[in-house]
């Protein structure tokens, strides 16, 4: 994520006309040498081995947090306390507790969370394609994150599998990008069902989860997200069904969308394969000619580029803290409902 990150403020000035561009100031990292490393090859002017190094200095303006998830509310209310703008990785905290004071913190001030495939111009199309009605009264909404990374029984260490840091496992780093497209695609969850799965004995983190879903808008779904996906290396996807259409996605094929309208005769009905490469679709205008395919790193630039042109604008920016407290709010929806067995009603 520092790459990622780093990348996208490097190029963001490229792709997007901004008045004000970031400068890469400082870069805090709790190993030296791979600290110093990172910051010649990504062009940090500066670093420093504590976070807290950021905090009073009157010559940055913006708090990037990308720490294990367990440092995110530590960060994040002492650079609100010190009135820094705030962006945080997801999930936005490792408890619904300080998730609450995190939204709480940056009230009133800009902030954001990195939920960076809502920038996917794929995704983005469909989203626009949902508010213009092409889908109809939503019927079923169904999402899966898979990937084999946890599939390694040899694989003991690293702060993802250590409860303190990561707080969850799947649910917290997988599900979560589940969940709040969810909640930006179709509706809030009302209610919801769980079950989580650890496969390799003695880890302190689940390796797995699926969930029964009842949205309010009378719609039910399903979401899971596994580490333990083998053969597959990260597949995102959703699937929208309602009364005017179906609209589905996979990020393995990256810049394509699935819709079929379900308004046309029945002979004609069938799935088009649209290419979302422009024109006149999402961020067309902001990276190549149409028909030429984006990657994974322009998300993160997008992300950054509509947050800062809302900086410059002074209009709202999404996901924000409040976003990502919906999305932690259904994460310990889902723990609950795992440990208990039950129902849980949000």
């Amino acid at each position: 994520m520092g790459r990622a990150h780093s990348n996208a403020y490097h190029q963001v000035g490229r792709f997007f006309d901004l008045k004000r561009l970031p400068v890469a100031k400082l870069i805090c990292g709790r190993n030296r040498e791979a600290l110093d490393q990172m910051a010649s090859q990504w062009g940090w002017e500066e670093t420093a081995v504590d976070w807290r190094a950021a905090i009073d200095r009157k010559d940055i303006d913006i708090v990037d947090i990308a720490t294990p998830n367990g440092l995110h509310a530590e960060i994040a209310l002492a650079a609100a306390q010190a009135g820094k703008i705030v962006l945080c990785e997801k999930p936005l905290a490792i408890s619904l507790d300080e998730a609450r004071k995190m939204a709480a913190a940056v009230a009133g001030r800009p902030n954001g969370v990195w939920f960076n495939y809502r920038r996917i111009p794929a995704v983005s199309f469909a989203k626009e394609l949902i508010e213009e009605g092409r889908v109809g009264t939503p019927y079923h909404y169904r999402a899966t994150y898979v990937n084999q990374s946890g599939a390694d029984p040899k694989r003991r260490t690293g702060w993802k599998l250590e409860r303190r840091l990561a707080g969850a496992g799947v649910i917290g780093d997988l599900l979560s990008h589940v969940a709040d497209l969810a909640l930006w695609l179709n509706a809030p969850i009302r209610q919801l069902c769980a079950m989580s799965h650890t496969f390799v004995e003695g880890r302190e983190i689940e390796d797995a989860a699926a969930v029964l879903v009842r949205f309010s808008n009378g719609s039910m779904g399903t979401l899971e997200a596994t580490k333990f996906g083998v053969g597959v290396q990260n597949r995102n996807t959703f699937e929208i069904h309602g009364s005017n259409g179906m609209l589905a996605y996979n990020m393995e094929d990256m810049n394509r969308l699935v819709y079929v309208d379900a308004r046309v005769p029945k002979r004609m009905q069938g799935p088009a394969y649209l290419p979302v490469t422009g024109p006149d679709q999402p961020y067309a205008a902001n990276f190549w000619r149409p028909g030429h395919p984006i990657g994974y790193e322009h998300t993160f630039i997008a992300t950054l580029g509509d947050f800062l042109g809302a900086l410059e604008q002074g209009t709202p920016f999404h996901a924000d803290f409040e976003d990502g407290l919906r999305v932690q709010e259904v994460l310990d929806a889902v723990e609950r409902s795992a440990a208990s067995g039950a129902w849980v009603t949000l």
